[in-house]
Order: C-alpha cells, then structure tokens, then sequence
C-alpha cells in the first residue's frame, strides 16, 4: 500500500527519503535516515524496527548491499518485508519478500532505490528512479519531484491518504521531517506546500539550534 524512494545527493552528501500511502501517518513508519550514514524505507507489512536495524549495520561499516543481506537472513517474516536503503557511497540495495502485496516491484541505481507494492502498474518504481535522476537541485526537491512522477505513472492502485519526506545532513536530526498524516485529496500536494514553506526557512533552523547569537530574526510579533 506504499511507493517510495531512498536517496543520497551525490553533490552534498544529505541523503533523504520520501513515502505515499493509502495506510495514514505512513511516514511515521517507514521513513529513516541517518546524517552521514544513509536513508531506509521500511515497508509493505512494515516493521518499523528494520530501518535503525539498516543504519546501524551501515554506520558500522556494512555497505547497503550487505546490511540488506543481513537483514534477509535474520529478520523477522522477511517475506512480508520491502527493504531499501542507500548507503554513503551511494550504493543502492532492495529486498521485497515475495509475500509483498497486489502488484509490487522495485528500481534501483547510483544513489537512489524505489519500490512500492499494492501499485498500479509494474512501472512506477522505475518511473520514481528515472524521475530523480533527470532532476537537479535541492535533494527536496528532487525527492518531490520523483515522487509527483509515481503518482503521475500510477502511483498506488487506489486513492494515496498520507506522505511524508524526511532529509538529514551533517547534524545528528532529521533537518526535513514533513508529513501530511491524513488526507481526502491529494497527500502529495499538501507535502509540496509544506516543502515550499519550509525549504526557504530550512537553513534557518540549523542556525538557530547550532548558534542562535548568528541566527537570522524569527519572522514573529515581536521579534526585533
């Protein structure tokens, strides 16, 4: 009941991810990432426990390949499971239990992987990884515009409720953590607003936490 994708910009180094769903608050479990170490969607029957079992084995030093690897072998009811993950160098690594939902598939290249189950087509995530390559900028933006490509293939085969998109970059929170947990029209189009307020404020909030004396006034009544 999801498509997704994990990402990292080769340019900067941030990774990201970015969920849809029928299923509400979706990015709540299934979206992680870790600044430095690499980005995991955690999905289909999702056990939410598998995305910081991923980052772990890839911050001590399993690439993505072998942190999937490990986790086919010792996971818990693998064949439910749809596990992806990119790691710092860029690799890029997939498991779908063939117990994945409806139609499912996966796509995968340097520095991105997509999949999704209960789909509409075999295509999307294909069309996920195509998109985000194509695309410059932003990793934001990049992972917005990939995921509006899915939706356009096909996307889910009914009706998406929720979204979400989370990005890390040198500091140890998530400096992007936006969702739209529910909704009857269009989850995507409600986290692209969301995107277009925040992104211009993003570097912003990292000033204000790592050194307020040099952060920029706050926009509010009162604010000098």
């Amino acid at each position: 009941m999801t498509f997704s994708l994990v990402a990292r910009c080769a340019e900067t180094g941030m990774f990201g991810m970015a969920v849809a769903s029928s299923s509400p608050a979706v990015a709540a479990r299934c979206a992680h990432a870790r600044a430095k170490v690499g980005a995991v969607s955690s999905q289909n029957v999702t056990d939410p426990s598998l995305g910081p079992q991923v980052l772990d084995l890839m911050e001590s030093g399993k690439s993505a390949s072998q942190a999937i690897s490990i986790i086919q072998s010792e996971g818990a009811f693998m064949d439910y499971r749809q596990v992806l993950a990119v790691d710092h160098n860029g690799q890029s690594a997939i498991h779908s239990g063939q117990n994945a939902l409806g139609i499912w598939n996966q796509a995968q290249d340097e520095n991105v992987a997509s999949g999704g189950n209960m789909l509409d087509n075999l295509g999307v995530p294909q069309a996920l990884v195509d998109a985000f390559i194509a695309s410059s900028g932003h990793i934001g933006d990049r992972l917005m515009t990939a995921m509006h490509a899915g939706l356009k293939a096909g996307g889910e085969a009914g009706p998406i409720h929720s979204a979400g998109m989370k990005i890390v970059d040198r500091v140890s929170w998530p400096v992007v953590d936006l969702r739209c947990d529910w909704t009857e029209q269009c989850p995507l189009k409600e986290l692209q607003v969301a995107w277009d307020i925040y992104k211009p404020q993003l570097d912003a909030y990292i000033q204000r936490a790592l050194d307020p004396r040099e952060a920029p006034s706050y926009g509010v009544p009162g604010d000098e």
